[in-house]
């Protein structure tokens, strides 16, 4: 009952539109942080064998939620998106601006990462070969989504 309202209200809120994130580490840690300050909260504190109170670990927080990691959500509805996008035909915007490469020069420094980078990056780590391929069949790609939810690596 208390992940049910965690999974239909609180985690929808918070990835409005994470398909289109580009996900840093810190970005990565600050959700986690969040989602397990939130879980905490939601199951409330646990009594102790002496009757003191405690506050739930977080190793007792994902034994409850089945290690449902909003990372790993997030990281599944990117491929997810993904896969909708590359089935697009050639002339929809949303594939045009994907496969844009810009003119001219990037600024000094270390470059920005990539939103297609950064997805590409979590289809390898799922397994995925020939990516482009396999998207577009649609019965495939959904089954490499849902094994992105439960991916250990991700």
């Amino acid at each position: 009952m208390n992940y049910l309202f965690y999974k239909s209200v609180i985690r929808p809120a918070v990835t409005y539109g994470c398909e289109a994130w580009t996900l840093t580490n810190i970005d990565e840690q600050n959700l986690r942080i969040f989602e397990l300050r939130i879980l905490g909260k939601i199951y409330g504190p646990v009594q102790n064998e002496n009757g003191s109170w405690r506050i739930r670990m977080n190793y007792e927080l994902n034994e409850l939620i089945v290690n449902a990691d909003i990372v790993r959500f997030i990281k599944s509805r990117r491929i997810a998106w993904l896969g909708h996008v590359m089935q697009m035909a050639d002339k929809r915007t949303t594939k045009r601006i994907l496969q844009w490469k810009p003119i001219g020069t990037r600024t000094r420094g270390r470059p920005r990462k990539r939103w297609i980078a950064g997805t590409e990056e979590d289809v390898q780590i799922v397994g995925v070969k020939r990516w482009r391929k396999q998207c577009e069949e649609r019965t495939g790609w959904k089954k490499t989504t849902e094994k992105a939810k439960t991916h250990s690596g991700l």
